[in-house]
């Protein structure tokens, strides 16, 4: 036997079963695919998702908006720590069985709050849906995709954000008709039966944990397969860019999360109406699929470091430009440039960790990035609000902000690129 031989994968018996043994084409499309199915089952576990039902819940409880923010505030923070052992564990067992097992404690969660009766209650289920769908189903959903693809991953990245954009767009007026109709009880009900009798066996009849397992190279590509390489958590953690990539997403996350719930208090102050405010989140949507494409091609083939350069850029400049604003024509365009870098650097945050530090454990790595994004989320409200609360204004928070996302922007232009280990080596 020769030494190449020994690194190419064999296909025995069983392994192109199922699914997977008549697909025409490169698998890792059908987990693209079902990457996207996965995010879009976090929406019960997202902000975007209980703000749907908000008002009815709150009425029907008999809970403030105060006390709901700070179940909501503690839950996403408790929730946020899911995000390092489902990394080990998909790094460990693979992504279908631990897929598998999210959806189903999520799914019981979400029936679960349909049911709830008391503000107690509701903070250990809103609790139970952070973890499970906003920490647990998102690492494991783009980490899928990180584990099939290497020289392509900024292309099926592009082609995957789209797709979850389109799902999430379609989801949100379903959803909030099914609300407006039924009342929030029984679509959350509908969307827990959803995720245990639809979401679990897709996932199972679906996902491969890696192209290895079903004995195929990653990429689909007619070369010499190895054995996935790269470094540990605690190498990556001792690497610059790490925590360059890291913070420029995170900061990127603590600005959506915050203009994202004072959107409109944001544009009223800057003396425009509900109805601009609309139009806006519509633009911005829109724009931002649109970059999430032509952002993956050039991710493949530009560099994902250049690309973050130029979407910190234009979120900097969209940043400092927004207080100043004074009227539809500038604004639109504002909405514009903020959209375009938004879409960029949601490529570049689930395609940048398996180019930095490969796929050995993706896992692991893609949950501890995950985990600052969910935190520095959770924050972004909170330092909105303050600030508002002290200054009567949120011009101080778009000033302070626009230097830091510049200078991370900078950063990653020149963040080193770390050395990944051989194949067969631990990896750091």
């Amino acid at each position: 036997m020769t030494a190449s031989s020994t690194n190419r994968p064999s296909i025995s018996s069983g392994q192109r079963s199922g699914v997977a043994g008549w697909t025409p084409f490169y698998y890792g499309w059908v987990n693209v695919f079902a990457a996207a199915l996965m995010m879009l089952a976090t929406l019960p576990g997202r902000t975007q998702g209980l703000g749907l039902i908000t008002e009815p819940l709150l009425a029907d409880l008999k809970i403030g908006r105060s006390e709901f923010a700070q179940i909501n505030l503690w839950a996403t923070l408790i929730g946020a720590l899911f995000c390092l052992p489902v990394g080990r564990w998909l790094d460990r067992f693979g992504a279908r069985p631990v897929l598998v097992a999210i959806l189903l404690g999520l799914g019981l969660a979400v029936v679960g709050i349909s049911r709830v009766e008391s503000a107690t209650g509701l903070f250990v289920l809103i609790t139970a849906t952070r973890a499970l769908g906003q920490s647990a189903l998102s690492v494991a959903s783009i980490s899928l995709v990180g584990k099939w693809f290497q020289r392509r991953i900024s292309i099926a990245m592009g082609v995957y954000s789209v797709l979850v954009g389109l799902m999430f767009a379609i989801a949100f007026g379903l959803v909030g008709e099914s609300v407006r109709v039924q009342g929030w009880r029984v679509a959350w009900e509908q969307i827990g039966v959803a995720l245990l009798i639809g979401f679990l066996p897709l996932a199972w009849l679906l996902v491969r944990s890696t192209p290895e397992s079903i004995g195929v190279v990653p990429d689909g590509e007619a070369e010499q397969a190895t054995a996935a390489t790269g470094l540990s958590l605690a190498a990556a953690l001792r690497t610059p860019a790490f925590w360059i990539f890291a913070l420029a997403t995170s900061i990127f996350g603590l600005v959506v999360s915050g203009i994202g719930l004072f959107n409109e208090s944001i544009l009223k102050e800057l003396g425009f109406d509900a109805q601009t405010y609309h139009m806006t989140l519509i633009i911005t949507t829109l724009v931002g699929l649109a970059t999430q494409l032509v952002g993956g091609w050039l991710g493949w083939k530009w560099s994902l470091r250049g690309l973050m350069a130029l979407a910190m850029g234009l979120y900097g400049a969209s940043l400092l430009w927004l207080p100043s604003v004074t009227g539809r024509s500038e604004l639109f365009s504002n909405a514009v440039l903020m959209g375009a870098a938004g879409g960029m650097i949601t490529v570049v945050f689930f395609a940048i960790w398996p180019e930095l530090f490969g796929r050995r454990h993706l896992g692991l790595i893609q949950g501890a990035a995950q985990l600052l994004t969910v935190l520095a989320s959770a924050a972004g409200p909170l330092l909105f609000a303050e600030c508002f609360a002290r200054t009567g204004s949120y011009d101080a928070m778009f000033y302070a902000l626009a230097p830091a996302v510049l200078i991370l922007g900078i950063a990653a232009w020149w963040a080193p690129r770390p050395f990944l280990a051989a194949p067969g080596s631990a990896g750091g």
